[in-house]
């Protein structure tokens, strides 16, 4: 008795017949007739790229991109395809093809920069990852389980793991795990510290500050580390408040000089 066996087709089972188009497309040398000939090509191939841009479905971006930049990879490998080198144009288109998807990912998909092999460690991880899913239940795989399925050293497997959180980044809006007060990431940033702007000034004075004369360094102490008055200080050191303000005066320009001296020399 006969039976009707299932026939398993290769993805492009339809592929056009274009060799004959890339020989005469070779040959050709009126650039409008190479042009439309061009197109007829590119557009008798467009079915493949599309289904090799549905392979990267939910991954984070819109089909019509993928398909965009399939489409350019079509165009690229239809211009760098030859004939003469005796491979079928499948062979060539279909890596062409993926790589400038791949390509696409790497350039403009990751929100920080991550180097190329780390960012093939992910994706090991990641494949490891789901299939350890389904055989260890109730619990996250270890590093070394995914580093024997990844068939990786547990080195690449974290840091593979640790780009896993590299391809987006979290906003500074976005409420921290398990509060319920609204609590965001952008609280618990620090925030710049005016004391900071000063202690390059602090550090560049102190040696001029050594060098002023005993009663001259006590009043500048006293007013801008004690938190004295004027009118406090010549009181303790029995002199004219007005006395007090020129010595001030004079010794602040003093230092103000000598240290911008420093630094333009």
């Amino acid at each position: 008795m006969r039976t009707n066996a299932a026939v398993k087709h290769h993805p492009h089972d339809d592929a056009p017949d274009t060799a004959e188009d890339f020989r005469r497309l070779k040959a050709l040398t009126d650039e409008s007739e190479k042009e439309q000939l061009r197109q007829e090509i590119v557009r008798a191939w467009l079915p493949m790229a599309e289904r090799l841009a549905g392979r990267f479905r939910n991954r984070g971006e819109a089909y019509e991109d993928l398909r965009q930049v399939a489409c350019l990879g079509l165009v690229k490998a239809v211009d760098r395809y030859d004939p003469d080198l005796g491979n079928a144009f499948e062979s060539y288109a279909v890596p062409t093809v993926t790589g400038e998807i791949k390509r696409h990912f790497r350039d403009h998909m990751w929100t920080l920069h991550v180097p190329r092999r780390v960012q093939d460690l992910r994706n090991r991880v990641r494949f490891a990852s789901q299939d350890l899913a389904q055989t260890v239940s109730g619990r996250t795989p270890t590093v070394a389980e995914i580093a024997e399925k990844a068939n990786m050293s547990e080195e690449d497997a974290r840091a593979g793991l640790e780009a896993l959180d590299s391809f987006t980044a979290l906003s500074l809006d976005a409420e921290l795990p398990g509060s319920e007060d609204g609590y965001a990431l952008r609280d618990a940033l620090g925030s710049d510290d005016p004391a900071l702007d000063v202690v390059v000034d602090r550090e560049a004075i102190k040696p001029r500050l050594r060098q002023l004369p005993e009663r001259e360094r006590a009043i500048l102490y006293m007013r801008f580390f004690g938190d004295m008055t004027q009118s406090r200080i010549a009181e303790q050191l029995g002199i004219s408040q007005m006395h007090v303000s020129r010595l001030i005066s004079r010794c602040c320009t003093r230092l103000r000089d000598e240290v911008m001296r420093d630094a333009a020399a």
